[in-house]
C-alpha cells in the first residue's frame, strides 16, 4: 500500500492516525482509536483496512501494534446511551477529540483521520476519504478500534446471550433483528437507531 503524501509547510514531529469502529451497529459502543508515531517512523504498519483482514490477522496486528515501544495508542469507548443522547456523528467527533488530546501531549503533531472524523479548528489535521485503506497510520488505528470493539461485544454476549452479539457484533443482521423482535431492546442497544421490523 502506498502511503498518501500530505504536503504541509508547517513542521510536525509526530503523526497521529485516528479511526473508529462501530458507527453502523444498533447495539454496543462506538470505539475510536488512535496511534502516535514519530514523523520518520520505521515501525512495521499494516497495508490494508482491518475490515479486509481475518479476525486472526487483526489479532496478530493488534498484538504487534500495542506492544511496539515506538507506538503510543489510545482508545475511547462511547456508550449506547451517549450515542442516543448526542447522535452517532457527534459521538464520533467527541471520541476523536478525546483520543487526540490523550496522544498529543503538547507535541507538534499532524493528525490523519478517516473520512467522517474531524477535530476542532486550529489542529493540524487532514481528513482522508477511505483513509483506512490509503494511510498506514489510520489502518493501524482501525485495527485497534475493531479488535477492541469485537472483544467488548464478546463480553457483552456473555451478559446478554439471547441476542448473540458474538455472531453479528451488534450489526442489524436478520438474526439480530429477529431476536430484538422476540426479546425487545437491551441496555446495550441504541434506542435511537431504527430497523425495519
Amino acid at each position: 500500500m502506498k502511503k498518501q503524501k500530505v504536503k504541509l509547510k508547517i513542521r510536525h514531529h509526530y503523526i497521529i492516525g485516528i479511526d473508529e469502529a462501530g458507527r453502523g451497529p444498533i447495539a454496543g459502543p462506538l470505539i475510536v482509536a488512535g496511534i502516535k508515531l514519530p514523523e520518520n517512523y520505521k515501525t512495521l504498519l499494516p497495508t490494508k483496512d482491518s475490515k479486509l483482514m481475518t479476525a486472526k490477522q487483526r489479532g496478530e496486528w493488534f498484538l504487534h501494534l500495542t506492544s511496539d515501544k515506538n507506538i503510543v495508542w489510545a482508545v475511547k469507548k462511547i456508550s449506547p446511551k451517549t450515542i442516543d443522547r448526542i447522535n452517532i456523528y457527534q459521538a464520533a467527533q467527541k471520541g476523536a477529540f478525546v483520543v487526540y488530546k490523550s496522544l498529543e501531549n503538547r507535541d507538534r503533531c499532524l493528525v490523519l483521520l478517516d473520512g467522517g472524523l474531524r477535530l476542532p479548528k486550529g489542529v493540524l489535521q487532514r481528513t482522508i476519504v477511505k483513509g483506512d485503506q490509503r494511510v498506514a497510520a489510520i489502518a493501524a488505528a482501525s485495527i485497534i478500534a475493531k479488535v477492541t470493539r469485537d472483544r467488548i461485544m464478546f463480553q457483552l454476549h456473555k451478559k446478554y446471550p439471547s441476542y448473540r452479539l458474538d455472531i453479528h457484533k451488534g450489526y442489524c443482521t436478520k438474526i439480530h433483528c429477529d431476536l430484538i423482535k422476540q426479546f425487545g431492546y437491551s441496555e446495550v442497544h441504541r434506542k435511537s437507531f431504527r430497523f425495519d421490523k
